[in-house]
């Protein structure tokens, strides 16, 4: 069975160009043109270099925001290199800070992404093995999280594909927050990235992985809250909205990456209910995790490895947040 959600649809029959409207509207557009161009060469020569500097600087801008959206799709070097499009385009930042919202549809919504893992927890095991509480039981603060058979960790996809978010979100106006952004020597623990998204009073958060299950078990699934309510946890307010949240995120990401639903877990529905992650269990806001795919199988570890598929799998889960957000 393939997964269909509320945001799953057949393609749209593409629409007759309106030729007869356009031609008018051209048509009326060309006397300002002329107008406004023989302006500009009255007063060209006295404002070209300050104009010439800000066509400059805006293009620098829109640049930067290019090579993010970018499909270079260089390959990924043993021991979790990464191309032109990886973890170094984007400067990192406090897990609180964020770029100023733009103003667009997602004005006034609070986005936080949770980057699976962290790069540095291979050298502090002391410090992730500590246990936590996450309600139902004692958990260990964070794992190293896998890697591909070549070594490209899944920290450093997670928090690539964040970046890669979070140039989108901030574009349709949302303010996006980190639990992590590569700032810190490892973590945080589960039940700190369950409180980032607390006290942000995110309107969504999406936590971001990749699986470490056996080769042949491939495709993605989106993790739900089930019902919990055991110490601090307590879940039973968030289960419908969260179910929601990844109902949207599942579609989007199916239709934007083209990758299939996991064969392995959720029967496949692209859907699966846990009670046992403190990330989930803790939570008080609507919030998910996303396993994007199978880094110890070859045919999705070409795909976790690859930058243009980073961005689609950025643009599908970007979609399905915005989709729910929309309502």
């Amino acid at each position: 069975m393939s997964y269909v959600g509320p945001d799953f649809e057949p393609p749209r029959p593409p629409r007759r160009p309106l030729r007869g409207p356009l031609t008018v509207a051209v048509a009326a557009l060309v006397p300002g043109a002329l107008v406004g161009w023989l302006a500009w060469q009255t007063v060209g020569d006295s404002g070209g270099d300050e104009s010439a500097a800000q066509t400059s600087s805006s293009s620098s801008s829109s640049g930067r925001s290019a090579t993010l959206g970018s499909s270079d799709d260089g390959k990924e070097q043993p021991g979790g290199g990464t191309d032109r499009t990886g973890d170094g385009d984007e400067p990192g930042g406090s897990p609180s800070a964020s770029a100023p919202a733009a103003s667009g549809p997602l004005k006034g919504k609070v986005v936080v992404i949770d980057p699976g893992h962290n790069s540095g927890n291979f050298q502090h095991t002391s410090e992730i093995n500590q246990k936590v509480n996450i309600g139902t039981n004692w958990k260990e603060c964070d794992t190293t999280g896998t890697s591909t058979n070549d070594g490209y960790t899944e920290a450093k996809f997670t928090l690539d594909v964040a970046r890669r978010m979070r140039a989108i979100l901030e574009e349709e106006g949302a303010t996006v927050k980190f639990t992590q952004d590569g700032d810190r020597a490892w973590g945080p623990c589960v039940d700190e990235r369950a409180e980032i998204g607390n006290k942000a009073k995110a309107d969504a958060v999406v936590s971001i992985h990749a699986d470490g299950s056996g080769a042949g078990n491939r495709g993605f699934h989106v993790i739900l809250p089930g019902p919990v309510h055991s110490g601090a946890a307590d879940t039973r307010p968030i289960v419908a909205s969260s179910r929601d949240l990844g109902e949207h995120v599942a579609g989007r990401f199916l239709r934007v990456t083209g990758s299939a639903p996991s064969n392995y877990i959720g029967d496949g529905t692209g859907l699966d209910v846990r009670t046992d992650l403190g990330g989930l269990n803790l939570s008080t806001v609507p919030k998910v995790f996303i396993e994007c795919g199978n880094m110890r199988d070859s045919t999705d570890a070409a795909q976790l490895t690859s930058g243009a598929w980073r961005q689609k799998a950025a643009q599908g889960i970007s979609e399905g947040i915005v989709s729910f957000l929309h309502g």
